[in-house]
């Protein structure tokens, strides 16, 4: 108690023996340690408002149970404690079922609550037709990536769906395609269609690659424009054009390659031609200098 106060004496102003200490109990009855209780209280402070026996004890023990040890527990709590305000009975319960019916193992489910705590609380009906609309979409119930495209539906409209199909198409992508990426990498859809038609400008102006090898490599629209493409295409040119190199890397290699490994393969060994430009252009994302 005396640390809470050190750190919220706020905490005065609420009811300290109707309040506080039963929460403070409850938590030490579940095994939680002194600094776990603190630093889940001073993260979440409005959960010791919530109902003891509605919310409090209900919820430590989903979470015991999902979780598996009470040291679980607290380390999700002190990122996500307003789980405790949560009725995850009829929230989570039913959405971690839902998931489990589509193959959806408790690893991955696991993850989720880590990472996108919020998305699996929502209405179970509404995770319902997120889940059969990736099915429907042609995700792939058996691979891992499943969960990925669900979460990638949650953040689109269909209109903004069906722009990002079209922007594809226009990039030279045929519907099997397209379903191939959704099945394999819908992290794909995340970016935007203006970033995608500036990565396809970008390499087509460069005269070395065509649309075929951002058709055959979907993820190259996902990497940086300023910090990846513009200071790996000046590099090459300037060694082109002084006869250092004679043949520029696959684009596979190109936008897949590390800052490190571009670094130490086209820029060091010709660093007075190139090294400047190359750190001027924010290719050089880290603590290495020429």
């Amino acid at each position: 108690m005396e640390k809470i106060l050190k750190s919220w004496p706020e905490l005065l102003s609420v009811n300290l023996e109707n309040i506080v200490k039963p929460k403070i109990k409850i938590f030490q009855e579940f095994g939680f340690s002194a600094n776990d209780i603190v630093d889940i209280i001073l993260k979440e402070p409005s959960v010791l408002h919530s109902s003891a026996n509605k919310r409090f004890i209900p919820s430590l023990t989903v979470l015991r149970g999902l979780l598996g040890s009470t040291a679980e527990v607290a380390k999700f709590l002190k990122i996500s404690g307003w789980y405790l305000k949560s009725d995850l009975d009829s929230s989570l319960l039913p959405n971690i079922k839902l998931l489990h019916n589509y193959g959806i193992p408790m690893k991955k489910i696991n993850w989720l609550m880590r990472y996108f705590p919020r998305f699996i609380l929502q209405n179970p009906k509404t995770m319902k037709k997120l889940v059969e609309k990736a099915d429907r979409l042609g995700a792939d119930r058996s691979s891992k990536m499943f969960i990925h495209a669900v979460l990638i539906v949650s953040s689109l409209s269909n209109e903004t769906l069906e722009l990002k199909k079209k922007t594809f198409r226009d990039l030279g992508f045929s519907e099997d395609d397209i379903l191939r990426v959704f099945r394999t990498q819908p992290h794909v859809f995340a970016t935007s269609e203006e970033k995608i038609r500036k990565i396809k400008e970008v390499v087509l102006a460069t005269g070395k690659y065509d649309l075929s090898c951002i058709v055959n490599n979907p993820t190259a629209v996902t990497r940086s424009i300023e910090k990846r493409y513009k200071p790996r295409f000046q590099v090459l040119e300037i060694l082109e054009g002084k006869n250092l190199i004679t043949n520029w890397p696959g684009f596979p290699t190109l936008f897949k390659m590390t800052d490190k490994n571009f670094f130490e393969k086209f820029v060091h060994p010709y660093s007075d031609e190139v090294g400047e430009v190359y750190v001027a252009k924010g290719g050089l994302s880290g603590k290495r200098r020429v």
